[in-house]
């Protein structure tokens, strides 16, 4: 069900500001860790098994009608770095404002009154999957393609990389994709924030706060 509004909300030119930030690329990049399709796939797998797993929980569980808040805290708590949890809650306010205009729903607007300043991006994702009536396994599939696609299309413009080569990695990463995926969902529907998946990726938190710091830089993150 709800296909069609499942490859609306993962098409990466849904006005979710998303293209703007490559999810710790460009300083993967800056610190030659990624400079070519071999090290990007690399990068990504990682991601994808850490950052992404967590993101893919918290919007099952989201998705799944679990409480927002507690959910945002969770979040929260898997979010060490300051920098990205900056980064998280104004993609999640942009999120919300698209998925608002795109799918009314009462969920949205109680997030949105909740968290002024933004809930945290895998929440927005989660309940924009509840407003568009998709199930838990899609918002957890949509997370979980997210935190991959956008920073290939990142290392694409950051190193030159031929993009049918980098859409070829993607291809190859996606029995992974839909592994962690329905990892994050068995994990979000025990019904419990405090059990989902707390993996970490301390590089990601410490390029992070590097980017940050950055007086000329492409992405916003």
């Amino acid at each position: 069900m709800g296909l069609s509004a499942l490859l609306l909300l993962a098409d990466g030119r849904f006005p979710a500001g998303g293209h703007a930030h490559s999810g710790g690329a460009e300083a993967a990049v800056r610190a030659g860790r990624v400079r070519d399709t071999a090290s990007m796939a690399a990068f990504l797998t990682g991601r994808l098994h850490t950052t992404g797993l967590v993101s893919a929980a918290l919007a099952a569980a989201a998705a799944a009608g679990q409480d927002a808040g507690r959910l945002d805290a969770a979040a929260e708590a898997r979010t060490p770095s300051p920098a990205l949890r900056a980064t998280s809650r104004r993609l999640g306010r942009q999120l919300l404002r698209a998925a608002r205009a795109a799918w009314p729903h009462p969920g949205l607007d109680r997030l949105a009154a909740e968290f002024p300043r933004g809930a945290h991006q895998s929440v927005a994702l989660g309940t924009a999957a509840l407003a568009a009536a998709l199930t838990p396994a899609q918002a957890a599939t949509a997370a979980a393609h997210e935190s991959v696609n956008g920073p290939a299309t990142a290392c694409v413009r950051l190193l030159g990389l031929d993009p049918y080569e980098v859409a070829a990695a993607l291809a190859r990463l996606a029995p992974q994709l839909d592994a962690v995926a329905e990892a994050a969902v068995a994990a979000a529907l025990c019904g419990d924030p405090d059990a989902l998946p707390a993996a970490s990726a301390p590089l990601l938190d410490v390029y992070a706060e590097q980017h940050h710091s950055w007086k000329v830089r492409l992405f916003a993150s």
